[in-house]
């Protein structure tokens, strides 16, 4: 898919005066990229981070007004204290805080750690959060959602083998359904907010400069561009008029570099009775349901 809905430099952002963005996982890597060019715009960003006093560090290269609040989406528990001590509007939520691990993991509620920190954590503090978002829910997502598929009957990896790669994809494709059946339900409850996911690109992060074999680490020293272009998408979806689900990614080298734009996504992503499932099963693990 092509579009003239594109963002090729953070300069060309809106005026955000007056908006409250959320951006989890902000002390690093694309989150603090996506909030260092938010508060330029002139946002309101709330950096929610694990380490505060990382998010303390990220928050002073920030212009404008910053908060910095402490926020595990691998720990429910955390998850619940953050939205319980939110007061007052938010105008973006962004989900872009994510792990990969090359072992098996656990989160504290014992989660496969991946799945857990990608998904489920996400999925219950936008919920727990609905009630007070009145723009946008933006969770980054990857093109590897396109080899992903997700196990009902194991989703805590009990008799799968582990492979980080394969769960990595089932956990962005997850982020993907979430996005279409959030999008569903916000529609149909007549609610104006709009849910929409970006894939950033080969980006070198922290996380993906600790990941994977030797042919990814290869391509992230070689190939990855940098955590500021791979914000782009995230922005694009953040701030643009883009349509309702919307997915977005860079433009070049197939959606892997470049300036964003509007992108195509795998059927599964699209399978509406996949989403369903999906969020079925997120209400019943974590206890928590559609916000509004």
């Amino acid at each position: 898919m092509t579009s003239t809905l594109t963002l090729t430099s953070a300069s060309g952002l809106p005026d955000l005066t007056g908006r409250t963005v959320i951006v989890t996982g902000a002390g690093s890597g694309i989150g603090l990229a996506t909030a260092q060019a938010l508060g330029a715009a002139h946002a309101r960003v709330v950096l929610a981070v694990r380490n505060t006093a990382k998010g303390a560090a990220a928050a002073a290269s920030i212009a404008g007004e910053t908060v910095v609040r402490p926020l595990d989406l691998a720990d429910l528990s955390s998850v619940r204290r953050f939205a319980d001590e939110w007061a007052g509007p938010i105008d973006v939520l962004v989900n872009n805080a994510g792990v990969s691990s090359p072992t098996l993991q656990r989160t504290r509620d014992g989660f496969e750690l991946q799945f857990g920190t990608n998904h489920l954590g996400p999925f219950a503090l936008t919920n727990l959060l609905l009630p007070h978002i009145t723009g946008r829910v933006v969770s980054l997502s990857s093109q590897a959602e396109r080899t992903g598929r997700i196990a009902f009957d194991d989703l805590g990896l009990e008799r799968t083998p582990y492979r980080e790669s394969r769960v990595y994809a089932a956990s962005k494709l997850a982020n993907l359904l979430f996005i279409t059946e959030l999008q569903r339900r916000l529609t149909a409850a007549g609610s104006p907010v709009l849910a929409a996911a970006a894939h950033p690109g080969l980006v070198a992060t922290p996380m993906t400069e600790g990941s994977g074999g030797a042919m990814t680490q290869f391509m992230v020293r070689h190939l990855a561009q940098s955590p500021e272009q791979g914000a782009l998408p995230v922005l694009l979806a953040a701030t643009a008029d883009v349509p309702p689900g919307a997915f977005t990614g860079p433009q070049h080298a197939m959606h892997m570099r470049g300036g964003a734009q509007l992108i195509g996504r795998s059927k599964h992503s699209r399978d509406p009775e996949l989403a369903r499932r999906l969020w079925a099963v997120s209400e019943e693990l974590t206890g928590v349901t559609f916000g509004l």
